[in-house]
This record gives structure tokens, C-alpha cells and sequence, in this order.
């Protein structure tokens, strides 16, 4: 499998709903910024990361896919992915400019395109060419009914029909209000609604400080919360530590966290209790590979960030044995060949070769940009 071309690509689409915000952005458009790579005999591989649409920044990774990652990959074997994968991650001059960021996010792309290849080469499911799937059903958790622009009644009713209606078990629900008990209101009113079998995680998205933290658990103790998610600025390891440490409901995070290192830190900090790695954040497959098993060592459940690539977190959740719960938030999915689906809250097994990254021609043609 020689690779023939590396293709950048930049795809912006729309949410399905208008705009949606957390406690620190609101977005109308997800971006998938990535590649294609074509091999020899013609099969095409397709990776990509996910950005908030921002037009020069998306740029920012084409172009590194284009001018520093494609001619360090034309006419090496696509199989290599390891070995590639090394190549690119240590390459001097690149490894000088970044370990994480846009470099990252660069090779992300091509390390999940080089998996989709090898998964399409062997005719498997990408959780079938890693060594097949656990036999336990994938629990989805339902976020995108929790929006924190959602006013208060758009929120018990997403939520009421999120379980009643659509099976879900699971869901979360954005805080991060400036006066957090606006955030304990809304939670009291959700699980008022929808009883205590329903299992209700929450999301700061890095807003609070810690004694604000620590105010806020002490208020919620009492609503059942299943994990607080990035509950303070993302690198603030100690913080995460004291705050974990000192209540009762869980810390998860990892959607910020672009290494295998930072990951390792956290873990041996006691800092994080779920542990959310997202392939397009780290470098790709191979390094969310090594995350879970770090992972799965302390004991810790791997719990993905799906946002835009729940259906290569399907494969990975489906194999790895730490995992057995996914975040589903729909935005992209139905832009692909084979989208991931969920039935009764309960994610459906990929069934295609390949890792489920191939974007339809219609979307490329509506929605696709300029690489400047």
C-alpha cells in the first residue's frame, strides 16, 4: 500500500441546531479538517480533526498537512502506520515547532486516514482489525439536549424526551453560569423530572475556579451527579487533584489534554476519575491507543470525548475493554457513508470496512472550503 497522494481537505457544517453555547464558546458550524490519503492500487483513507470552523486556523492544518507531512509520506507503505506515525511525531523540525496544537491536530488526521486504509485493505471494521469487540452493549450518553444556551424549559423538555422518547439512560448537561447556583436550579429541576434512575453527568467546559468548585459540589452533593467534567482551566492538574479529593461526585476530562504525558500526569495526580481522550485531539488512533491502556492499568474507565468523531469511538469503544459508555452529540454524523446510530440508548456496531471516516460527495460539494 504506497502512498500515491495526501489531500487535504476543509469541511464546515452546520449544527443541528442553530447555534448551541457553553459555559466558554457558542458555534453555528463543526469543522472537519483533514485529509485524504490515495495508495498505489487506489484505496482511499480518510482522517480528520474537528475545530469550532474558524477558517485561518482550519488552514493553519492543511497547510501542515500539505507542506510538512505529505512529503514525508508519498511513497511510504500506508501499513507503516506505527512506524509513520513515529516518523512524523519525532521529525526534528516539527517536533521543534510543536508537540502539541496544530501539529497535533495535523497528524491526528493522518493517523486515523492511515487506520481507515488498513481497515478497508483487510475488508474489517476498524474494531474487528484490532482484535474484535467486547460482547457488552455501548451505553450512549445524550449531550446535545444540555446545551447552556438552552433556556431552562428548552432543557427539561430536551431532556424529557431525550429519555421518554428516544431510550436514553444517560445524559449531560452543561454548567458554568457566573453564579453557579443558576446551574444547581437547573439541575434540581432536571432530576425532579426525570427521577433517579436516570444517570445525569455535568460539564463546565474549564470555567470555574476551584473554590467555586468546591462551593457548587457542596450544593449539588445531594442531585446524584454522575462526573463533574473539565471542571477547572484544563492543564490545572493540582486543582483537579484538591477538587477530586475533597467531594464525593467523580472528575472527568481528557478532551483538552493532546498527549499520552498529560494524560499520565493527571492519572498518577489522581486528578481524573474518567478518563475522555478524543483521537482528533491526541495524535490520532495510535496515541488514543496508548492512553486507554495507561488508562486501563490504573483501573480507570475510558470514557471518549465523541463530539466529531463518535463513530471512530464507536470502533475504539466497542474494542477496548475499559470502555463501555459514548458520548453522542448528532452534528456531523449523517455526513458520512456510515454514520453512527443509536437505538434505544444503546450505540449500533459499525459494520463497513474501515473506521467509519468516509464523508459523503454532497457534503464535500455543499460544504467544502478553500484551503486558501
Amino acid at each position: 500500500m504506497k502512498i500515491a497522494s495526501v489531500e487535504p481537505f476543509i469541511l464546515h457544517l452546520p449544527l443541528t441546531s442553530e447555534s448551541i453555547s457553553d459555559s466558554t464558546h457558542s458555534i453555528t458550524h463543526w469543522g472537519v479538517v483533514g485529509t485524504k490519503i490515495t495508495t498505489s492500487d487506489g484505496l482511499e483513507g480518510y482522517g480528520f480533526t474537528g475545530t469550532h470552523a474558524h477558517l485561518p486556523s482550519d488552514r493553519l492544518i492543511t497547510a501542515c498537512i500539505r507542506d510538512c507531512y505529505a512529503p514525508l509520506l508519498i511513497g511510504e507503505d500506508a501499513n507503516d502506520h506505527q512506524r509513520l506515525w513515529t516518523k512524523l511525531a519525532r521529525y526534528p523540525s516539527l517536533q521543534w515547532v510543536g508537540r502539541a496544537g496544530i501539529t497535533h491536530l495535523a497528524l491526528a488526521a493522518v493517523d486515523v486516514a492511515l487506520w481507515d486504509l488498513k481497515a478497508k485493505k483487510a475488508g474489517q471494521p476498524l474494531w474487528s482489525l484490532l482484535g474484535g469487540a467486547r460482547t457488552a452493549k455501548l451505553e450512549a450518553y445524550n449531550t446535545d439536549i444540555g446545551w447552556l444556551s438552552f433556556s431552562r424549559d428548552a432543557l427539561l423538555a430536551g431532556a424529557a424526551r431525550a429519555v421518554e422518547e428516544d431510550g436514553f439512560t444517560r445524559i449531560k448537561i452543561k454548567v458554568g453560569h457566573d453564579d453557579p447556583n443558576i446551574d444547581v436550579e437547573r439541575l434540581a429541576a432536571v432530576r425532579q423530572r426525570l427521577g433517579g434512575a436516570v444517570r445525569i453527568a455535568i460539564d463546565a467546559n474549564g470555567k470555574w475556579d476551584l473554590p467555586t468548585c468546591q462551593r457548587f459540589c457542596e450544593k449539588a452533593r445531594d442531585l446524584d451527579i454522575f462526573w463533574f467534567e473539565e471542571p477547572m482551566w484544563y492543564d490545572d492538574i493540582a486543582s483537579h487533584a484538591a477538587l477530586a479529593r475533597n467531594t464525593s461526585i467523580p472528575v472527568a476530562l481528557g478532551e483538552q489534554l493532546y498527549t499520552v504525558d498529560a494524560f499520565n500526569a493527571f492519572i498518577t495526580a489522581g486528578a481524573v476519575h474518567y478518563v475522555q481522550p478524543d483521537v482528533t485531539r491526541l495524535a490520532g488512533i495510535t496515541e488514543y491507543i496508548q492512553v486507554a491502556d495507561l488508562a486501563h492499568a490504573h483501573r480507570l474507565p475510558v470514557v471518549p470525548h465523541a463530539g466529531e468523531m463518535s463513530q471512530v469511538h464507536v470502533h475504539l469503544s466497542y474494542w477496548h475493554p475499559a470502555s463501555t459508555i459514548l458520548e453522542y452529540i448528532p452534528w456531523i454524523k449523517d455526513h458520512f457513508h456510515e454514520p453512527s446510530n443509536v437505538v434505544d440508548g444503546v450505540f449500533l456496531r459499525p459494520q463497513q470496512p474501515g473506521a467509519s471516516t468516509t464523508p459523503l460527495a454532497e457534503s464535500f460539494a455543499r460544504y467544502g472550503k478553500s484551503l486558501g
